[in-house]
């Protein structure tokens, strides 16, 4: 094994000019400090049997801070010894007073079991209580375990709705280890801060007041995401005393297949290209990728090789388990993973690690570039980059990635649908008393919300307390890892007995198990016979087909509220409510070899409604005008001529009133007629609407249609880019926003841009955005310019249909007015 062996093969080989960023970071010794002489006799020699004689400076700094009482946050890097850092306060705790006990939750089942081993080796009373805790050893469990490691969905709905087969447990509560918390942000986050809230409730109920640490990777607000999450002051530790070795960091642009459409070569194929590099010169990998289904397009690409293996969610956890052991002994080689593995589950130290696309955060960067290195061992980390914005917007910006401050995470645990499902749990587990808050709400908001389950029939209220009295068990119907409560069942028919084989939520059944598509599942292929959403349920039957089916949906928007607004030079920009109407009209098959479009199929099913939070940016009138005296605004609707309405009717008829792509008649409505090349790029309009460019389409088809033309327009060019670059400003994946481009007349009256929020209610990502739009505008300009494509391409204003002109020059030209 050897980097400088690789790096000059790089250089002799035709991939050389390809890395575009190269950064290295010298080694950093530790920053020692003694073990405290207060630790028990018994601590000092399991630390011993293990090779420790003294500690990290931040162990030290949190095993004073525990000691002093502080609820503490510690961030330090990937394998810096936190795990050591909160296990030495609580094991000397636990030894010093018999009926302590402690709470560790970690957000995935895979590190509970890393985190026992690593307890076992104190010989530590501890054991792991989750879902696949077999039945017969539960009880077992609740009477000896003096430090119980879960996850919060277990805490959730199998511990504190039953708390009272917890008292001893609870009533000796010491402590509460909260692990890798910058995953608790978003949804997600706002569930798990309830869940906390019941929990402090039930263990105050039992006579105990926790005290939390809790550890974190990278963020740019530690402490206040901790203190949201607990709702009390915590201090913050994250000087990091351990020692690092040399790092390298390579920053990766695929080849440019077309320099003036601005494509470029698989992103897929060239990580798998760099990969079988990795594994030639004998380092041990791993892989990241952003999807559970890319992991298996790699693996096929990869060969069957048994050192090289998958990992991501969906796998079996024996299987799991398998792996982890193989890359801790070498046995495996090269690992292709989700983010599943990007959590501290102990792999060893790795060599590299392969970014397949920029994982969304810069949190998540890190978080995947520590897996590889340990110690002084130097280590590699490759980002290969996709041919989206951001990604190619971090190739121009290196510094974004090295020199910026991290995200901040976002959490609002009071969002109204999240708060009211955790209040009908909390009080199924105990009645709440009059005047009693939930956490940082107080007595009054509390009554509010329990007024509305009584007048509903959940609750009733006698002698100044309110009781729960419904039949259905509330924390079972609440998933902490969606805002909606509902779910979708998906059921398989293949011969025997229905067999369910998960669940989606149910605003995401209708794109992703919809009539016909074909749904991913342990690396299988399933194909979704009917999909019933008044029953909550998808019926499957396995399959093995050539091909991926891909959603064709249509959003429509509306404003329902203004929470501020504010001037721009060419416009304004604002914040709100926003009701977003969206509808899966069809589906997409691509090939499962080389992605291409094998056709599309029309569906009916219901729309969708969401109301969320929103930022939006309009362009004045007087700006449209100068743009449009400039030749640089494309958004104005056609004048086709007088003639127009003769001229359709006799389309429609010689088409057989038939939709000419999907084939679907008219039905009481007449269908469009659309050019087939567009009608601005004819001089004379008698040009353009010859018959012979006319074609009549469905409405469906023709939305469809004109999406490769109007995406090339500087309004809908703008849309595409602010869409993806609005990630990189917000701790935020791409999918939690949306994006809509509104025409004169649309659902802001004057043309402009909407990126709204994927999750109802919102999260605050908009008024995050609404305070960034001056930064955001800039960095979209500066992007779109640097560009080298001639006219739009993916990586900038978006793909247009090869008729499009105009995008990348009118974007510019708009960006120009809205931030002079």
């Amino acid at each position: 094994m050897s980097f400088e062996t690789l790096f000059r093969a790089w250089q002799r080989d035709d991939v050389a000019g390809q890395f575009v960023v190269r950064r290295k970071f010298s080694a950093r010794p530790a920053d020692w400090q003694p073990l405290p002489p207060d630790l028990p006799r018994q601590v000092v020699q399991a630390l011993a049997a293990q090779g420790i004689a003294r500690l990290y400076a931040h162990q030290s700094a949190v095993w004073e801070a525990v000691r002093a009482g502080e609820h503490v946050a510690l961030v330090t890097g990937t394998a810096s010894g936190k795990t050591l850092a909160y296990n030495l306060p609580v094991l000397a705790a636990l030894e010093a007073t018999p009926p302590a006990r402690a709470l560790y939750l970690f957000p995935t089942k895979a590190l509970a079991q890393d985190q026992l081993k690593t307890l076992q080796a104190f010989g530590a009373p501890a054991a792991v209580y989750d879902g696949d805790t077999p039945p017969h050893l539960r009880g077992q469990v609740r009477r000896t375990a003096r430090i119980l490691l879960s996850n919060p969905d277990m805490l959730h709905t199998g511990i504190l709705p039953h708390h009272t087969n917890w008292e001893q447990f609870f009533r000796g509560l010491r402590f509460v280890v909260l692990d890798e918390m910058h995953t608790y942000r978003g949804v997600f986050g706002a569930h798990v801060a309830n869940v906390l809230r019941r929990l402090k409730r039930i263990a105050a109920f039992y006579g105990a007041a926790p005290q939390f640490i809790l550890t974190s990777a990278t963020i740019a607000n530690p402490r206040e995401l901790a203190e949201r999450l607990i709702e009390a002051p915590v201090y913050l530790i994250d000087r990091d005393g351990s020692p690092r070795g040399e790092r390298h960091y390579w920053l990766y642009n695929p080849p440019l297949l077309d320099p003036a459409l601005g494509l470029r070569a698989s992103l897929l194929d060239e990580t798998r290209r760099l990969a079988e590099d990795l594994r030639r010169h004998g380092l041990q990998s791993v892989v990241f990728v952003r999807s559970r289904r890319m992991v298996e397009l790699l693996l096929m690409r990869l060969g069957r090789d048994p050192r090289i293996r998958g990992y991501r969610s969906g796998y079996l956890p024996a299987e799991r388990r398998e792996i982890e052991a193989g890359l801790r002994t070498g046995t495996v080689r090269l690992v292709v993973a989700t983010n599943a593995l990007e959590l501290g589950v102990d792999i060893g130290g790795l060599d590299a690690a392969l970014l397949a696309g920029y994982p969304g955060s810069l949190a998540s960067f890190w978080q995947q570039s520590g897996r590889a290195g340990r110690g002084q061992r130097p280590a590699m980390t490759v980002l290969v980059a996709g041919s989206g914005p951001v990604d190619q917007f971090l190739l121009r910006h290196p510094e974004f990635l090295f020199e910026r401050s991290p995200e901040r995470a976002l959490l609002h645990p009071d969002h109204l649908v999240i708060l009211l499902e955790h209040l009908r749990c909390a009080l199924f587990e105990l009645p709440f008393a009059e005047k009693e808050g939930f956490g940082g709400l107080d007595g009054a908001a509390v009554a509010e919300f329990l007024d509305f389950l009584t007048e509903g029939g959940e609750a009733y209220q006698q002698a100044g307390r309110t009781y729960w009295m419904a039949d259905a068990y509330p924390a079972a119907d609440v998933s902490l890892r969606s805002a909606s409560p509902e779910r979708v069942t998906l059921q398989v028919h293949d011969g025997g007995r229905p067999r369910v084989i998960g669940e989606v939520d149910r605003p995401s059944a209708p794109w992703m198990v919809h009539p016909r598509a074909v749904y991913l599942h342990e690396g299988r292929q399933y194909y979704v016979q009917t999909l019933d959403l008044e029953r909550n349920l998808a019926e499957l039957v396995p399959v093995m087909v050539d091909y991926l089916t891909e959603p064709l949906r249509e959003t429509k928007l509306q404003v329902d509220a203004v929470a501020a607004q504010a001037a721009l030079t060419g416009g304004s920009h604002a914040r709100g409510e926003v009701r977003v109407t969206t509808q899966v009209q069809g589906f997409r098959k691509r090939s499962l070899l080389d992605g291409a479009n094998l056709g599309e199929e029309t569906l009916a099913l219901p729309a969708e409604t969401l109301s969320t939070q929103a930022w939006w940016l309009t362009v004045d009138a007087a700006t449209q005008d100068t743009l449009r005296a400039d030749g640089m605004w494309g958004n104005d609707a056609n004048a086709y001529g007088a003639d127009w309405p003769h001229l359709r009717e006799l389309v429609r008829a010689r088409d057989d009133y038939r939709c000419q792509i999907c084939g679907t008649p008219e039905s009481g409505r007449a269908f469009h007629v659309h050019h087939i090349q567009p009608f601005r790029s004819f001089a004379d309009p008698r040009e353009a609407n010859r018959l012979e460019n006319l074609i009549t389409l469905c409405p469906a088809c023709h939305r469809r249609t004109e999406q490769n033309v109007r995406v090339r327009s500087g309004l809908a060019g703008l849309g595409y880019a602010l869409g993806h670059l609005a990630a990189l400003f917000l701790m935020c994946d791409p999918g939690d926003l949306g994006v809509s481009v509104e025409w004169e007349g649309g659902a802001l009256q004057s043309p402009g841009v909407v990126i709204y929020e994927q999750i109802p209610g919102g999260l605050g990502f908009s008024a995050a955005l609404f305070d960034l739009a001056p930064d955001l505008l800039q960095a979209a300009q500066a992007h779109i310019a640097a560009c080298p494509c001639e006219d739009g391409c993916p990586a900038c204003t978006g793909p247009g249909g090869e008729n499009g002109a105009g995008g990348k020059a009118q974007t510019l030209a708009l960006l120009a007015k809205l931030i002079a």
